[in-house]
């Protein structure tokens, strides 16, 4: 898997791409030109890194239990590849994660099962359910990588004090995005759980694109 550096400085944001994605979908797409300035002043460090989604969630033509190991394979390199990586160029002891969409998932996940390496986690038009990857298989892995199933059942304190305390969370979606229903649920969910986050439902028609993606990362990181 292959990762692609911009910047020198900052606060280290680790970029999840979108379903199958590479590790230059960030930059292809026009997202890091909409920061190119909060980059350049040093403010923030982009990481962009591969998908294997393509292996897991996404590879329909093998058995979800395979798939789902394979996400898990991936979960570990994030933890024992990428974050050494990141903290080798860059000294802060903050971390940011993010993603559109599939990748939203991704970052979601991440934050929600590792809150002690993340502090601030922005989706943007995010989905949460993987169910319909599996196909009616599901077993321990599929539970514990599913947020909108895990945490309503989540009452260990270790993790909710850091929800609560240290990691924030920002649901960016639209009115007309076709994730917006899975981010209210996700919302609802946090809320019972008395975990302050932003749900930040955009107007305009704001639907499921990149050009709106843009503008959302213009907002969140300045």
């Amino acid at each position: 898997m292959e990762m692609l550096l911009f910047g020198h400085a900052g606060t280290p944001i680790l970029v999840f791409p979108t379903s199958m994605g590479r590790f230059f979908q960030y930059e292809d797409r026009g997202m890091v030109n909409a920061v190119r300035d909060v980059i350049d002043r040093g403010n923030v460090q982009l990481h962009c890194i591969d998908s294997v989604d393509a292996e897991s969630w996404y590879n329909y033509g093998a058995h979800p239990r395979w798939r789902v190991l394979r996400h898990v394979q991936y979960e570990q390199y994030v933890i024992r590849e990428v974050l050494p990586f990141i903290k080798s160029r860059n000294s802060s002891d903050k971390l940011f994660v993010t993603g559109c969409s599939f990748g939203g998932y991704h970052a979601v996940n991440f934050a929600l099962k590792h809150p002690d390496l993340v502090d601030c986690c922005i989706s943007l038009s995010g989905t949460f359910d993987i169910k319909s990857h599996v196909m009616g298989y599901y077993d321990d892995d599929c539970y514990f990588n599913n947020p909108v199933d895990y945490l309503p059942n989540l009452h260990d304190e270790w993790y909710l004090n850091l929800y609560r305390t240290k990691t924030g969370f920002i649901l960016a979606t639209g009115e007309w995005d076709m994730c917006l229903d899975v981010n209210l649920k996700l919302s609802a969910i946090l809320n019972s759980k008395g975990v302050k986050h932003w749900l930040d439902v955009w107007g305009d028609h704001t639907q499921h694109d990149w050009s709106w993606w843009q503008m959302m990362m213009r907002k969140y990181v300045t």
